[in-house]
């Protein structure tokens, strides 16, 4: 009775085992074969060679060590802005009195803030990896968004860029104006152009030839275009728009955006069943996790600014929900992202998986903009 299955467990574990040997060899092929020529060199070329390769050993090994894990991760990190304790909205304003003068004062918007934070994490907190030289170099040849390995960190910064690049578009085009109908703010304008700067650019462009901002100089600079947007917003020189109309733009924006994420999934899970053996399957589940990470903190804050709106239309509950979910999400942390088949039993499949909390999440969103369109 019990031969078949033992069979079968010898011939998967066989097959295991003998892809793994064929990888290794198949990564080691360059280092013997160079090692062989090496050793009939003479000591000048013998002391080129070796110094250039001490240098790419230690370039390799200042990569590695910035991929392996992501610097200051906190799926809690929201908790530490205490937006339950804001006294005042974005679009609202206060008086000081003192001897010499009235001097009006506004809130700053948390919205702002928490996407000038995530900048902040993605660039500064860690090293971008997407434009490493390193990383665009790939793996012999071979991109490393194609193997099971040291790619994780660059999709899950590209998730977040991808919440703090929609939120960036409301902002100019909405948020940050009174009415929508005003002209576009400066800062906000230009904090939005260089968030959209192309992830991948290093100083040097080969074609035209020629020096480049690199992508975290762009980045940076949106973040501090970000951040004087909400100085002025804090002396009332800037518009922060918190009318229920501009929230109900916001949230469809990005219900559609994770919309497009849900598709995405749903074409990976579709396309391959390998399981651990499909190296692309976690690209797409760290590109989701970080999206989510990153929505996480801005629709947080969305509730502190829009917070009177959010009660008024009584959708506190349905939020409170949605905020949830989206932190359960965050406590998705696979060692290895497997892509089985949905009604597998010995593979399991993580993208079906995130992908279920992320139409929660959107669900959430669409029930959100229905009650506030009523």
């Amino acid at each position: 009775m019990l031969d078949p299955i033992i069979a079968f467990f010898e011939r998967v574990f066989t097959l295991i085992g003998h892809g793994i040997g064929v990888l290794i060899a198949w990564i080691l092929w360059p280092f013997l074969a160079a090692g062989r020529w090496y050793r009939h060199r003479g000591i000048t070329i013998k002391a080129v060679v070796g110094g250039a390769v001490l240098v790419v050993l230690i370039l390799y090994g200042i990569f590695i060590w910035r991929v392996l894990w992501i610097r200051d991760f906190n799926p809690d990190y929201v908790e530490a802005y205490n937006f339950h304790d804001m006294s005042t909205k974005a679009d609202e304003q206060t008086s000081i009195e003192n001897s010499a003068s009235t001097t009006r004062t506004c809130s700053r918007s948390a919205i702002v803030d928490v996407t000038a934070d995530l900048i902040d994490f993605n660039v500064n907190k860690n090293a971008w990896i997407s434009s490493t030289l390193l990383y665009k170099a790939g793996f012999f040849g071979l991109p490393w968004d194609a193997t099971p390995f040291l790619d994780n960190k660059a999709s899950f910064q590209r998730g977040v860029q991808q919440a703090v690049q929609r939120t960036a578009l409301e902002l100019v085009d909405s948020l940050g104006r009174q009415r929508g109908t005003s002209a576009a703010d400066v800062d906000l304008d230009r904090a939005r152009g260089r968030i959209q700067y192309d992830q991948s650019t290093w100083y040097i462009s080969l074609s035209p030839f020629g020096p480049l901002t690199p992508t975290p100089g762009a980045y940076r600079e949106g973040m501090e275009r970000l951040r004087a947007f909400n100085d002025r917003l804090e002396t009332c020189d800037a518009v922060f728009d918190a009318r229920s109309d501009n929230l109900i733009r916001f949230v469809d924006r990005i219900a559609s955006d994770i919309g497009s994420t849900s598709a995405a999934l749903r074409d990976r899970s579709d396309r391959s069943n390998a399981g651990w053996f499909d190296t692309r399957a976690d690209n797409q589940f760290w590109f989701t996790y970080g999206q989510l990470y990153g929505y996480y903190g801005i629709l947080k804050a969305a509730h502190a600014d829009f917070g009177d709106v959010i009660k008024s239309r009584q959708v506190e509950d349905v939020w409170n929900t949605m905020e949830e979910q989206l932190r359960a999400t965050l406590d998705l942390k696979p060692v290895i992202v497997s892509n089985g088949k949905e009604d597998g039993w010995i593979m399991p499949t993580h993208l079906a998986t995130v992908g279920f909390y992320l139409l929660r999440v959107r669900s959430n969103l669409v029930e959100i903009r229905s009650i506030l369109d009523r």
